[in-house]
């Protein structure tokens, strides 16, 4: 979290965090695009993955490089 509080201080690009283990809505969302997002897990939902609803690409992991993050944030 704290590369992408400070990304999106640097970058003006706001990051919306759901939480998903105990908000079924915000659960039920992931599962929908648990296609993009188990591809970017290596074939399971994963935490925290990232999903762009403009590009409909995602990541997963803790430990995304910050230009990955930033390319993705930005495309």
């Amino acid at each position: 979290m704290p590369m992408v509080e400070k990304y999106q201080q640097e970058s003006n690009i706001n990051i919306e965090h759901l939480e998903v283990w105990h908000n079924e809505e915000n659960a039920k969302f992931m599962r929908s695009h648990a296609d993009k997002i188990s591809e970017a897990c290596g074939g399971e939902l994963g935490v925290p993955a990232f999903y762009n609803e403009k590009t409909g690409k995602a990541l997963c992991g803790a430990r995304i490089p910050v230009e990955k993050l930033k390319q993705w944030a930005e495309e």
